[in-house]
C-alpha cells in the first residue's frame, strides 16, 4: 500500500486490519513521508519507484499485489515504466489522473477525460509555491479540504493535515512539481495486469479519467463512489467499509 503525495501509511489505519485477513499487508511511508527519515534528495516519482523496488528486495518479496492512492498510483506507473510487470500480480489504482496538469492545446473535453486538476502546466508552479509557504495545520487543511466530502469531521481533517506536514514543505513542493508534470497515458495503455480502478464522483480527479484508465485494459474494471458514499479523493478513509470489502474481493479472485 503506497500513500499519496505527502501522506502517510498511518492514513490506511481504517483499512489494514481488514485487508490483512488472509494476506500480508505492508503499508509504506515513502522517503520523507510519515515516519520515514527526511531525505536530502530524490523527491521525484522515478526515485520513489526505485525505492519501491528496493523495499521489495529488502523484504524478499517476489510477487505482490500493489495498491496506490493518488500519487501512489503514479509510483506504480513509474515502476511499470522502469521494470515492466516484474514481481507484480494485481493493481489497485485509487483516484489518480493520468495527467495532473493539462498539456498545451487540450480542450475542456480532453482535460476531463484525463482528469486534469490544473488547467495548464503554468499553474503547477503556483500550486507548489502555496505548498512551500504553508507550514501550519490550518493552512494545510485548506489545501486538503477540497479533497474530501463536506461531511468530513474537522478532527479527522486536522489529523490528516498533521500527517501531511510530517513531510518537509520544501521536499513536498519539489515532489509535487515533478508529480504534476508526468504523463502516464502510454504506460496505462500498455498495462495488462488485473486491475481495480477506484474513483470518486466528487473527487479532484474526474470519474471519467478513472473509467478511461480501466477502459484501455481488458483486465481492469472501474468502481466509482458517489458523493453520498464518500466519493471524493479519500474514499478509502471516508468509506472504509465499502472500500475494504471491494479490494478484498478483488484480491481474492
Amino acid at each position: 500500500m503506497i500513500p499519496g503525495w505527502s501522506q502517510s501509511a498511518a492514513e490506511y489505519g481504517r483499512n489494514i486490519e481488514e485487508l490483512a485477513q488472509g494476506r500480508r499487508v505492508i503499508a509504506l511511508d515513502m522517503r520523507s513521508h510519515g515516519e520515514s527519515p527526511d531525505a536530502a534528495c530524490g523527491h521525484r516519482i522515478q526515485r520513489l519507484a526505485m525505492d519501491l523496488r528496493e523495499a521489495m528486495d529488502a523484504l524478499g518479496l517476489d510477487r505482490v499485489d500493489v495498491l496506490g492512492h493518488s500519487m501512489g498510483s503514479s509510483v506504480i506507473w513509474s515502476y511499470l515504466d522502469l521494470f515492466g510487470e516484474d514481481r507484480l500480480r494485481r493493481l489497485v489504482i485509487v483516484d489518480q489522473a493520468p495527467m495532473v496538469a493539462a498539456l498545451p492545446g487540450w480542450d475542456a473535453e480532453a482535460r476531463k477525460s484525463f482528469g486534469c486538476l490544473l488547467p495548464d502546466v503554468q499553474s503547477v508552479a503556483g500550486f507548489c509555491d502555496a505548498v512551500r509557504a504553508t507550514s501550519t495545520v490550518e493552512g494545510a487543511k485548506e489545501i486538503l479540504r477540497g479533497m474530501f466530502t463536506p461531511g468530513i469531521p474537522e478532527t479527522d481533517l486536522n489529523w490528516i493535515a498533521s500527517e501531511n506536514l510530517k513531510m518537509p514543505r520544501a521536499a513536498a513542493a519539489d515532489l509535487l512539481f515533478d508529480h504534476c508534470l508526468n504523463d502516464w497515458r502510454d504506460v496505462i495503455v500498455n498495462t495488462r495486469l488485473p486491475s481495480l480502478v477506484i474513483g470518486g464522483r466528487k473527487s479532484i480527479f474526474s470519474a471519467e479519467s478513472q473509467e478511461w484508465i480501466a477502459s484501455v485494459n481488458p483486465n481492469a474494471r472501474a468502481s466509482i463512489y458517489e458523493e453520498h458514499e464518500g466519493g471524493s479523493h479519500f474514499m478509502f478513509f471516508e468509506n472504509p467499509r465499502r472500500f475494504n470489502a471491494e479490494v478484498s474481493a478483488f484480491l481474492s479472485t
